[in-house]
């Protein structure tokens, strides 16, 4: 077992599955958190992991994995991962740590602190979504975030004027994260964040204007029919987390239910979408 941190890069085969698979095999053998350089993730773990316990947690994942890994040198992580992470400004809005947050004006800031909830502004598919967000919502809306991790698409909408906002995420430990971000940014008279399963909150909130959903596209689809249901006759939904190379499925699957595409966001491997009932 190593003395010192491990970087290990996976290369899944490009096989259906196989990304969102080698990612659950990583977390699942202790990854605290996994960056995404194009179609490689990459990760750390401390000294003394069982690192063939990684790699065969991969290969069970995914046969054709390519992982490759290297001694990490000794860094200053407290600073350097600051050094990492930057501003970003997104249509109106700018997501932003703490740290450079004082060079924004706090009506069009989002400021959030990188923790283990996802939703940093650091991911393409949130980017996605705050771009699509101007044009899908209107001043006094009621929109549902599911999946909402750090809460930064729910105090996005909040701080374009939607009037009440409920954001609804499953994992325990990003619940404290998403509510500390919504005292920071100021709108908790508006944001109402959820531990609960999406599908099973969403119906008990409904009927919303609008619906935020960065999740995998399989859960995505296994939510559509809820989606629509908890819509208001002329809402619409923005949807994430789904890759480029898998548009034209979602496409066939959103046409086959009735839903016409609004707008299209694209960025890296990502593609984000809004869409309305047709």
């Amino acid at each position: 077992m190593p003395e010192r941190w491990t970087s290990v890069r996976v290369r899944p085969d490009g096989a259906p599955g196989a990304r969102e698979a080698c990612l659950a095999a990583l977390f699942a053998v202790g990854a605290q958190g996994v960056h995404e350089d194009g179609p490689t993730l990459v990760t750390h773990f401390p000294p003394n992991t069982d690192l063939e316990l990684v790699h065969r947690a991969l290969t069970e994942a995914d046969e054709q994995v390519v992982i490759e890994t290297a001694p990490v040198p000794d860094i200053d992580w407290s600073e350097e991962w600051k050094q990492r992470i930057t501003s970003h400004a997104l249509g109106p809005l700018t997501v932003t740590p703490p740290w450079l947050a004082d060079q924004f004006d706090p009506a069009t800031r989002i400021v959030i602190e990188p923790g283990m909830a996802f939703g940093t502004g650091e991911h393409a598919t949130t980017r996605g979504v705050v771009r699509l967000l101007p044009r899908q919502l209107r001043r006094g809306a009621t929109v549902a975030d599911l999946g909402a991790g750090s809460a930064v698409l729910s105090i996005a909408a909040a701080k374009l004027g939607a009037a009440r906002v409920y954001a609804v995420e499953l994992d325990a430990d990003a619940i404290p994260d998403a509510e500390a971000n919504v005292e920071r940014n100021g709108v908790a008279d508006r944001v109402h964040v959820f531990e609960a399963d999406a599908g099973a909150l969403l119906p008990l909130v409904a009927p919303v204007d609008l619906v935020l959903a960065n999740i995998i596209s399989s859960v995505l689809i296994e939510l559509m029919p809820i989606i629509d249901a908890s819509l208001v006759a002329g809402g619409t939904a923005i949807l994430s987390g789904i890759l480029y190379e898998e548009r034209d499925t979602m496409l066939q699957v959103l046409a086959a239910h009735g839903w016409t595409v609004l707008e299209e966001d694209a960025e890296d491997i990502w593609w984000s979408v809004s869409i309305a009932k047709a």
